[in-house]
């Protein structure tokens, strides 16, 4: 393990190679990202992995644009030696409420006027775009056809295996145990396997974020909260996009291997680093998701999990320095979402831990929002 480095990243998940990469790009090469089991073990290796741009805040979309542009090449760009698998298939969104439909509406006129190809839709139309679902009680639904789905352990290991060709040291099985400081400067971080020499730590710890703040006497508003999915056995093809409905918090989609692969939000659930999956869950989810969509009621469940949302207020990530901790750097509080804007968080924080001008402005994501008052209430979220 080296005993020095320029930078050390908290988190072995595909923000934290994201980050390392970026770094790496711009020419920071004594980078070590640190893990505490293997890479992608975490929130990032248990999520859904879908890419949506369909937003309700300015700034969750233009980061999502952002983001599928770079996923579109990402194969190129990081010379990968696989395939990241993603397809485009789509996000249908569906609205079940007046409220809900009034704020499609309002969404669209924003997604319209930052150039993203987006619709409304009947749910005549709807039903065209997913024959086989129930329309019963549909008030409307939103379409982007470039939105869509990755494999997430491939995306971590294109971005793992393109920084440690620019020098990047990557550990797993290390846990961190510590950050030391300087006054309130940060001038190394404690490990089961040795201390490492650095002004600079990004925390990138996902569920855990909380804690590894804590260890420099910082709360950061974020906390873990379960969320489950399931798997089913692969059948013949018969859905492009992923739908969605916040009414109903799921979200469900065919992989192109043929398996259904969703989940379903508990508005109930709490803080809490469980993640054993339920048996609740898997009642709930097969009865709303075959009221929904009723040829899957024919489809056997192969697997279920469960992994960590790390959640803020706003639902809104954490991004940036931390004024009261110099050489601190947050990459939190992704509530879901961490995974499709990976691509451009860790363009972001890499132009930001070099003191450059960041691609899109990122001080409004900063810590400091919640001590101002200036949430960003997303509106978009299961």
């Amino acid at each position: 393990m080296k005993l020095t480095a320029d930078a050390v990243i908290i988190g072995g998940g595909v923000n934290g190679v994201s980050i390392a990469y970026n770094l790496a790009r711009r020419g920071l090469t004594n980078i070590c990202v640190l893990e505490r089991n293997f890479l992608a073990s975490g929130s990032t290796g248990r999520c859904g992995a879908g890419v949506r741009a369909q937003w309700g805040t300015e700034m969750n979309l233009r980061m999502a644009m952002a983001a599928v542009r770079m996923f579109e090449n990402m194969n190129e760009e990081l010379a990968y030696d696989d395939d990241i698998e993603f397809n485009q298939g789509g996000y249908l969104l569906l609205a079940y409420t007046d409220a809900g439909w009034e704020q499609f509406q309002k969404n669209v006129v924003l997604q319209k006027a930052h150039g993203l190809s987006v619709d409304l839709l009947t749910p005549e139309e709807a039903k065209e775009v997913v024959p086989h679902m129930n329309i019963d009680q549909l008030l409307g639904a939103t379409f982007c056809p470039t939105d869509g789905h990755c494999n997430p352990f491939k995306v971590t290991d294109a971005y793992a295996k393109a920084a440690r060709r620019l020098g990047v040291q990557i550990y797993t099985n290390t846990t961190v145990t510590g950050i030391s400081r300087t006054g309130d400067r940060i001038n190394g971080v404690e490990t089961n396997r040795g201390f490492i020499s650095t002004p600079i730590v990004v925390n990138a710890a996902g569920g855990y974020s909380q804690d590894i703040a804590a260890m420099v006497d910082l709360a950061i508003p974020t906390h873990p909260e379960r969320h489950q999915i399931l798997i089913t056995e692969p059948v013949e093809h018969m859905q492009g996009p992923m739908v969605m409905s916040f009414h109903h918090n799921l979200y469900c989609q065919q992989t192109p291997h043929g398996s259904f692969l969703m989940g379903l939000g508990d508005p109930n659930e709490q803080p809490g680093y469980n993640i054993e999956a339920s048996w609740q869950f898997l009642q709930e989810m097969a009865a709303k998701i075959t009221w929904l969509l009723p040829p899957l009621r024919d489809i056997r469940v192969v697997r279920q999990w469960a992994g960590l949302y790390n959640m803020t207020p706003d639902a809104t990530p954490i991004l940036g320095p931390v004024d009261e901790v110099p050489g601190l750097f947050l990459a939190v509080g992704f509530s879901g979402h961490g995974f499709m804007l990976s691509p451009i968080v860790g363009v972001l924080l890499a132009e930001s831990i070099l003191g450059q001008e960041t691609e899109l402005p990122i001080s409004p994501m900063g810590l400091g929002r919640f001590a101002r008052g200036e949430l960003f209430k997303e509106p978009a979220v299961v």
